[in-house]
């Protein structure tokens, strides 16, 4: 079993509060997630409130997209955390944390996600590490954030 924590940022030109809605609105994420353009044919289902705590979401796609669901379990002004369970390639289930700081030209957007990888991908993660799975896909997530808040 090994644990691992990937965290990347970026500067939003763009108001904490605006940078929120985006974030806070799994609806949204259509607009900047990393993972958007990985199935054209990606099934989607939404659940619960429109956003905030409790609002969910569930995908299923092709192999690279795979499946999983999503809930937001907390939301304040500065910080949205998000339960993050995968189904398929593998089972996963890892904790997500958006911090919105304000700072002179806008937003910082950190965004780290924890967990552990059990099983093989416990045993992939000695010569690949979670970091260089998904970290240049949080770049690019934060990225395409940056560009349609600023908009």
């Amino acid at each position: 079993m090994a644990e691992f924590e990937v965290v990347r940022q970026a500067v939003v030109s763009a108001a904490p509060s605006r940078v929120h809605a985006y974030i806070n609105d799994f609806h949204e994420w259509t607009k900047w997630s990393p993972w958007e353009d990985l199935d054209p044919q990606l099934q989607r289902s939404y659940a619960g409130p429109q956003s905030g705590v409790g609002a969910k979401y569930s995908w299923s796609g092709n192999r690279k997209a795979g499946a999983g669901r999503m809930e937001i379990v907390s939301s304040a002004d500065r910080e949205i955390g998000v339960r993050l369970e995968f189904e398929k390639p593998w089972k996963a289930v890892n904790q997500v944390t958006f911090t919105l700081n304000p700072v002179r030209d806008g937003t910082e957007v950190v965004w780290k996600m924890t967990g552990r990888q059990t099983g093989l991908m416990g045993l992939v993660s000695k010569v690949m590490p979670m970091d260089k799975i998904v970290g240049k896909d949080f770049e690019k997530g934060l990225a395409r954030l940056k560009s349609v808040a600023e908009a």
